[in-house]
């Protein structure tokens, strides 16, 4: 008697089991139909939407490169001899506006796309901005000690790749009144070299055009 239940308990197990499989096998089956289904039903919206995707990946390159090399040729601008005859070349799609008048500074540059904006404001960020001061380069510099004391800039060794062998220090952070932004700052015979930009927007003709082709004579 007691081989019996035993032989109904593993037989109605064995059934489970293999319902169990039945039943699972049965739901892969019908969502690998309802995949294959789907995919069938889909495909040209797929295809479209794919395609749609690459067009509009590629639309975004040309007009990164389009971007890019409208800026080229550069344009140049070559200052006065007797302050070391800086030599800023710039996107040809930029303007410039250079004051040279001035007794503190010699030279007072702007630079920005299309057209350069009202110097009288001084809150007003432009891509380049470039002075020659009528200061050593050590004042020039004590002038950021506290800024970079308190952790809102940070500073490291600067050369320009063109003018190796003067030395100076680049600037990162909060350089200008609370705006960020990326500051060289040069010595200069008895003066000081600055150049920087403010904000993100033109940090890489910083980089990239600005400051590789930058020169002048020490």
């Amino acid at each position: 008697m007691i081989k019996n239940n035993q032989g109904s308990i593993v037989t109605i197990t064995l059934l489970v089991l293999e319902f169990l499989i039945i039943v699972g096998i049965s739901i892969f089956s019908v969502n690998i139909y309802s995949s294959r289904q789907d995919y069938k039903n889909n495909v040209n919206s797929k295809i479209a939407v794919a395609v749609a995707a690459e067009k509009n990946l590629q639309t975004t390159i040309d007009a990164n490169n389009y971007a890019n090399q409208s800026q080229y040729p550069l344009t140049n601008y070559t200052g006065p001899s007797d302050y070391g005859s800086i030599s800023i070349n710039y996107p040809k799609t930029w303007s410039a506006y250079v004051d040279t008048t001035g007794n503190n500074t010699f030279v007072d540059a702007y630079f920005n796309p299309n057209y350069v904006p009202s110097i009288t404001l001084t809150s007003q960020p432009y891509a380049l901005r470039v002075q020659i001061i009528n200061q050593s380069y050590s004042i020039s510099l004590s002038n950021f000690n506290s800024l970079e004391q308190n952790g809102t800039v940070t500073a490291a060794p600067y050369s320009l790749p063109k003018v190796p062998q003067v030395v100076g220090v680049r600037l990162s952070g909060q350089i200008f009144n609370n705006l960020n932004g990326s500051l060289v700052v040069l010595p200069l015979r008895n003066e000081t070299l600055e150049i920087w930009t403010i904000g993100q927007n033109f940090l890489s003709q910083f980089n990239n055009i600005i400051l590789p082709n930058f020169t002048f004579s020490p």
